[in-house]
């Protein structure tokens, strides 16, 4: 299982957090990895083609962990964007090059919307992964075999409310967890130093796992909805970090690798990369916990 495990992570890494890295690689050594520079022609060009790339990963992941592949290979696309989010520069970095607030709010209003472009590349993968599961069924289940799921009121209830705890926990969490070195300030409390990859790697995958790990305990929710998460995340701490008040007062106070919210320093590509992770990874440790629950009480 481990070498399963570790086979798909491989494939997502290869094909696209190596091969297709120059499709997204920064010009400077210091850029980062974001859509926000680019025209709408550039945005089509690169989607066209990570798109099919995450596809074919995820397709290609789910055989190399056969016959657990719908389980495993959905670790590939986020791992290729895992590899994009170690390598690209920092949220200081990008900053550093806009010192005027007005510019710095069009960069969190575009940064809110880049989310989803990220979350398409996960969701490819996972595309990838039900064809070749599809394809690898050896025969197909009879009509009283096959679970059929109809959708409900409580079913859609119960989606939207995995989609909400999840970003509540997952935003004290992060909050709790990303934050560097801490300088106190009159008018915001305190203000936050850009958080290390190393730091934004734990704080974001916890999160998301511990998010995972309640809605699937409580809620008996999937992944699919701490992931969907991610991006509702993303759209919220940009729009929280977009303030007019606080980004003028930020420029004119405190040099660009401090941030008056913990989340403002953290890219996108990251939090949907990490989260996506992080939630897959808490959302087995629950199934593993509620398997040691029922067995434990008989």
């Amino acid at each position: 299982m481990k070498l399963r495990i570790a086979a798909a992570l491989a494939v997502g890494i290869v094909l696209i957090g190596i091969l297709a890295w120059p499709v997204v690689a920064p010009a400077t050594p210091f850029g980062t990895v974001t859509f926000i520079q680019s025209g709408p022609i550039e945005v089509v060009k690169a989607v066209a083609i990570i798109v099919p790339v995450a596809f074919f990963a995820g397709f290609l992941g789910c055989l190399v962990s056969w016959p657990y592949g719908r389980e495993i290979g959905v670790l590939s696309a986020p791992a290729g964007l895992a590899v994009w989010a170690v390598r690209t520069g920092s949220m200081a970095d990008l900053l550093r090059l806009i010192p005027a607030a007005p510019q710095r709010q069009a960069v969190y209003a575009a940064l809110k919307w880049e989310g989803l472009l990220w979350l398409a590349v996960v969701a490819a993968g996972f595309c990838g992964v039900l064809l070749a599961q599809k394809i690898t069924t050896k025969k197909p289940q009879s009509p009283a075999d096959q679970k059929t799921q109809v959708l409900t009121v409580n079913a859609v209830i119960n989606a939207f409310l995995a989609v909400v705890v999840s970003v509540i926990i997952a935003h004290i969490c992060i909050s709790l967890f990303a934050k560097d070195v801490q300088m106190p300030d009159s008018q915001l409390g305190s203000v936050f130093a850009q958080p290390a990859i190393g730091q934004i790697v734990f704080a974001v995958a916890l999160s998301f796992g511990i998010a995972a790990f309640a809605a699937k305990r409580f809620l008996d929710a999937g992944y699919i909805w701490p992931i969907a998460a991610t991006a509702v995340l993303t759209f919220v701490a940009m729009s929280i970090s977009d303030k007019s008040n606080l980004l003028q007062y930020m420029a004119n106070q405190w040099p660009a690798a401090f941030f008056g919210r913990a989340l403002s320093a953290i890219l996108p590509v990251q939090l949907i990369a990490f989260g996506a992770l992080g939630a897959l990874a808490g959302y087995w440790l629950a199934v593993r916990h509620n398997y040691w629950r029922r067995h434990h009480e008989k």
